[in-house]
């Protein structure tokens, strides 16, 4: 689901996973939220309940790319250690260290599918437009519209990035 408004996919997803809990349902919730959002004070109401009600069919991915629609996270709300602060409210934890691997985030989620008796938060650490020179690490790219020879240059970068992954 979508949920508009930052802050809210986590809530949800708490009384999602709840429901599949009180259901007795094997579904597992799985909810995406960026660093910039966790200035939103839902989001910690809502890892205090999914920790309390111990919703080990709940997993969360923090996209940890330190860039939000109004510049760097450190910049406008300073993130303290995320590893030590989800510890805190009772999560498990998985720090992804490069994010932009999706083996490494299978790894993760599959981690996550193990673990019992408490929601798991992965945390990864990406690079915002990721393989491209014109948007790798740019906060205004949250909201920008290529023009065409930006279109044209990130769409070569991408091939290029395509053909290296290719002959790994």
């Amino acid at each position: 689901m979508n949920s508009g408004s930052l802050g809210h996919g986590l809530p949800v997803s708490v009384g999602m996973a709840l429901a599949g809990k009180m259901d007795q349902s094997p579904y597992r919730v799985y909810t995406v939220m960026g660093d910039g959002e966790l200035a939103e004070g839902s989001v910690w109401e809502g890892a205090m309940a999914a920790s309390h009600y111990k919703l080990d069919n709940l997993c969360a991915v923090i996209d940890r790319n330190r860039l939000q629609i109004s510049g760097s996270t450190e910049d406008v709300m300073a993130h303290d250690d995320q590893i030590k602060r989800w510890s805190g409210f009772g999560w498990h934890v998985i720090d992804v260290e490069n994010g932009n691997d999706i083996d490494a985030l299978t790894a993760a989620l599959n981690e996550a599918k193990t673990v019992k008796g408490m929601p798991t938060m992965i945390i990864a650490n990406t690079t915002k437009g990721y393989g491209s020179s014109v948007m790798e690490n740019v906060a205004s790219w949250h909201h920008h519209v290529p023009t065409e020879e930006e279109y044209q240059t990130i769409m070569k970068d991408f091939e290029i990035r395509k053909e290296a992954v290719l002959h790994e």
